[in-house]
């Protein structure tokens, strides 16, 4: 993810003339860039706040986001603030069940084991 304070000269000069031809789109781009800084710094404790930023603001094309989050604001809280990931196990059993899927009424368990095993 990229640092909004780092973003290349060319690709800031085409946001900034997005933005001038749509303003609307300007409060939407900073919540956005706010949620990308909570993500990056894991500073999840600043998840309501910016959901209550957010629901202020007329947004309509976020608040299904901050619905989602708010469904499971615990477990996203954590994850924005804890510096731990699941995503190398999260990859591991993605790939597992395309393999699974790939042999589905094919192969016996034991075959679909080895496969798991040699596809390293």
């Amino acid at each position: 993810m990229t640092d909004p304070a780092r973003i290349d000269t060319d690709d800031q000069r085409s946001l900034d003339s997005i933005l001038a031809a749509i303003p609307e789109l300007t409060s939407r781009a900073g919540h956005v860039r706010d949620f990308a800084t909570i993500m990056r710094e894991l500073r999840g404790r600043e998840l309501e706040r910016w959901m209550a930023a957010v629901d202020s603001d007329d947004q309509p094309a976020l608040h299904p986001f901050v619905r989602g989050l708010r469904g499971d604001q615990d477990a996203v809280t954590a994850g924005l603030t804890l510096p731990w990931s699941s995503g190398t196990v999260e990859g591991h059993v993605n790939r597992i069940k395309m393999l699974k899927r790939q042999m589905f009424g094919r192969a016996k368990p034991d075959l679909l084991c080895k496969r798991i095993l040699l596809s390293n």
